[in-house]
């Protein structure tokens, strides 16, 4: 007669209690990332929540500087959308964030594309198309204002061997906008190529390799191995684009102050007017928060493109 000796069956739902060594150091893990936090919760805090807080109170107000205020609720709101003012400032700068975004990303990749080859004298290249980026705008202003000159400037230099008639630029309400997003475009592109070149530089280059192999042409390979290896960085610089087109101020400032008339006149410049020149806070401030609403517009847009492109 034999005897089986039968094992307890292990309850593999049932779950260990960590040891206190562990409950300790799980805690100081804990401590020590709210530590290494805390120094951009601050910053968040105070140059973020706070002013976004205050935006949004003020523009419920009629605050001017002075010792007295009084609470207007949607007043500032209601008055903005019968201001002819702040209208055109909206809807020059809503087109402005239309052509310069998409133009200047797609001219950016392409110039990427090109800096990604071995070429000679590819640092050369590549600090010149930076170079707009960490030049101050006032100078780049002046710059272009010189060749957008109606008598001596380049431009019309350079449209005359066609036999082209001079034109105004800045002075022409037909031409000054489109004028302002030719410098928006040709300035933004360093930054933009930067990005994109260190995502290019990180596409496998097995899943190249294997596209040549397999015949793929380069347009083939584009669409298929390198397009969706750079999705997420398309939607970082578009997110920074489009932040970066509706704070449009120092170079609209400098090259035509919104004129002529308003044909150039875009929100920021519009705030600041109404802030530190009128000295209509509360107002200004009701116009920020629009603009912060239709930049998150434009920013859930982009999400949905980002998203339709990823899922075909």
């Amino acid at each position: 007669m034999s005897t089986t000796l039968e094992r307890p069956a292990l309850d593999s739902s049932r779950k260990v209690a960590p040891s206190k060594d562990s409950r300790t150091l799980i805690r100081s893990q804990v401590r020590a990332g709210w530590t290494l936090l805390t120094p951009a919760l601050l910053h968040s805090a105070i140059f973020i929540v706070i002013p976004v807080i205050s935006v949004l109170v003020l523009s419920l107000t009629d605050y001017s500087f002075g010792d007295t205020w009084s609470w207007v609720g949607f007043g500032n709101y209601s008055e903005l959308f019968r201001d002819v003012d702040f209208l055109a400032s909206l809807w020059h700068t809503v087109l402005y964030a239309i052509v310069v975004i998409p133009i200047s990303m797609a001219i950016s990749l392409a110039v990427a594309i090109g800096l990604n080859q071995k070429i000679k004298g590819i640092g050369f290249f590549r600090t010149a198309f930076y170079i707009p980026t960490v030049t101050a705008t006032v100078a780049i202003a002046t710059i272009w204002l010189w060749i957008y000159n109606p008598g001596s400037g380049l431009a019309n230099g350079f449209l005359s061997l066609f036999g082209f008639a001079p034109n105004r630029w800045l002075a022409d309400p037909a031409t000054a906008l489109p004028s302002l997003m030719v410098v928006g475009i040709w300035q933004g592109l360093g930054t933009k190529i930067i990005i994109y070149l260190a995502a290019l530089q990180g596409v496998s280059r097995d899943l190249l390799e294997s596209a040549d192999l397999d015949g793929a042409s380069r347009w083939q390979k584009f669409r298929n191995v390198t397009w969706p290896a750079l999705g997420p960085v398309q939607f970082f610089v578009l997110i920074t684009s489009i932040v970066g087109t509706f704070q449009v101020f120092d170079l609209v400032y400098v090259m035509t102050r919104g004129g002529p008339g308003s044909e150039t006149r875009v929100l920021v410049l519009d705030i600041y007017q109404n802030a530190f020149q009128d000295l209509k806070l509360g107002y200004a401030s009701a116009e920020t928060v629009i603009m912060m609403v239709v930049i998150a517009l434009f920013i859930g847009v982009g999400r949905l493109i980002q998203r339709a492109d990823t899922n075909d």
